[in-house]
């Protein structure tokens, strides 16, 4: 069986929101990029850019642990790693705003 290749942001995100359903892999994504973030920001001011490498680490790294140890699914970035990257920009600042919740409620 063929598998479609999903061709938009838009197409991918809800595919996203379904593979991050856990309550600790939501925080541990909101965490990760919050610090991602931080870490930007920090190296721009005091121009200590040799931080910027630590991002990949750090944003990746609290993801990936969400993933294989909550989450228990392989993180899209391996597949789709743009629309993963946007989508996990856009999946932060819509928990930020509230749009979205950590805790997922089944109806």
């Amino acid at each position: 069986m063929m598998e479609t290749k999903m061709k938009t942001l838009k197409e991918f995100y809800p595919y996203y929101l379904s593979e991050h359903q856990n309550y600790t892999c939501r925080m541990l994504h909101f965490v990760g990029t919050g610090l991602l973030f931080m870490i930007l920001v920090s190296a721009l001011v005091t121009q200590n850019y040799v931080w910027l490498y630590s991002i990949p680490v750090v944003g990746y790294g609290f993801a990936w642990v969400g993933h294989f140890f909550f989450e228990k699914n392989k993180p899209a970035t391996f597949k789709y790693p743009l629309f993963s990257l946007a989508s996990d920009f856009i999946l932060f600042f819509d928990l930020l705003r509230g749009k979205e919740k950590f805790r997922i409620i089944e109806k």
